[in-house]
């Protein structure tokens, strides 16, 4: 059934071949100075299996999020606010290289032009896969919306979780980071309600 609805699709996955020999030599050495036998069975493919992950992980460095957005545009009178919720958010922490990972909330109120709605998942995708901390994160997807197509406002609100205070350190299973940024309309407290409540409420 998967193959004929994919049938004349292919994914094909590129690695920059010199980048992950290299990431490679470096994780098989990272593996035996924490104890691990580099040679054993379960571990001889890992350092090359972790150097392509890292560079999926991070993919987004050869990404350029304004292009994405601006690649299309449509010339549209709505003046209404435009909102796309829980967004998958999957990152990497600066400090740490662990994982952090949730949802984005995307709201913006034209003005004269809309954006296709995929591209504001592709666009966080861009901004997320890379080395991030989530409150730079939030202004560059919130900056990049507001460059691209000069809306009258942006809001953009993360939710997610940190491995880095999760696993390690203070080890706080269930805790959440919140940040949020706001442009133009979005600045007076009554439009910022109404977005919040579009996110927060599930509509019928």
């Amino acid at each position: 059934m998967i193959a004929k609805e994919l049938k004349g699709y292919e994914k094909i996955e590129t690695y920059d071949n010199e980048a992950m020999s290299v990431m490679a030599e470096n994780y098989r050495s990272i593996i035996a100075n924490v104890g691990e036998d580099i040679y054993r069975e379960g571990i001889l493919k890992t350092p090359e299996r972790a150097a392509k992950a890292m560079l999926y992980l991070t993919h987004g460095y050869g990404l350029d999020p304004l292009s994405i957005l601006k690649s299309a545009l449509f010339t549209e009178n709505h003046k209404q606010m435009i909102v796309v919720k829980d967004i998958e958010v999957y990152s990497m922490c600066e400090h740490h290289m662990l994982p952090f990972f949730g949802k984005a909330h995307i709201a913006y109120i034209p003005n004269g032009k809309i954006v296709g709605l995929s591209k504001l998942p592709r666009i966080v995708d861009a901004f997320s896969r890379r080395m991030q901390v989530q409150e730079r994160l939030t202004d560059e997807i919130k900056n990049c919306i507001q460059e691209a197509l000069n809306p009258l406002g942006v809001a953009v609100v993360i939710e997610a979780q940190h491995m880095c205070m999760c696993m390690r350190g203070i080890q706080k299973q269930n805790s959440v980071t919140t940040t949020s940024s706001f442009t133009g309309a979005f600045e007076k407290d009554k439009t910022r309600k109404e977005f919040i409540s579009l996110v927060s409420n599930k509509l019928s």
